[in-house]
């Protein structure tokens, strides 16, 4: 079985953006563009009985779309940094979306994700890249941004790929419903009428 995650898609603008910030930095395996993400949760390898009860109670959710916006870059691994990363603007919808995921995850007898949801999209792997490379390559980009998207879906992705970085196949689609908007006037006709007595 393939190594499973969900996860948010980039579109295709964001991920051009992305793409520029490519090369520059001696030692990185770059991302290719059509495998920039943002995992929500990794999964792993699961029996097919565990995935099909998986995609049941995922197709479930019922969440509004909401914005996303990448801002910013930076590294894992302090000392001996091993990836490089576009960072998320966080977001209560994203959170509460991550959130409702970890719990089936953890119902359906998956051990619970020992690190902290940060959500990112990762730029690019580092094999042997010195730390002042990785500084210098960082201090050149901070400023980096994208403009606003709606995350108005988000995926279960599988990889065969013992190395990770792609290629990754969509395995199934979850709509996010759109967000409800209340026009002014409606919200005034909730209002308690005021007695004249």
């Amino acid at each position: 079985m393939p190594r499973l995650f969900t996860a948010l898609e980039i579109p295709r603008n964001a991920a051009m953006s992305l793409s520029l910030l490519r090369g520059g930095l001696p030692g990185a395996r770059w991302i290719d563009v059509e495998n920039y993400h943002i995992t929500l949760r990794f999964i792993g390898d699961v029996d097919g009985r565990t995935a099909d009860e998986l995609v049941e109670r995922l197709d479930r959710i019922d969440r509004p779309e909401f914005q996303i916006r990448l801002d910013g870059i930076g590294s894992f691994g302090s000392k001996k940094p091993h990836s490089v990363w576009a960072g998320v603007t966080p977001t209560p919808d994203m959170f509460a979306l991550q959130g409702e995921i970890e719990r089936i995850c953890q119902r359906i007898g998956l051990p619970s994700d020992p690190r902290k949801f940060t959500p990112h999209v990762t730029l690019a792997r580092l094999k042997s890249s010195r730390l002042d490379d990785v500084v210098h390559y960082l201090s050149g980009r901070g400023n980096f941004q994208t403009s606003l998207f709606t995350a108005s879906r988000f995926v279960l992705l599988s990889s065969r790929e013992s190395v990770g970085g792609g290629p990754y196949l969509t395995e199934e689609i979850f709509p996010l419903h759109e967000a409800r908007t209340f026009p002014a006037a409606a919200s005034n006709e909730l209002q308690p009428v005021k007695s004249m007595v």
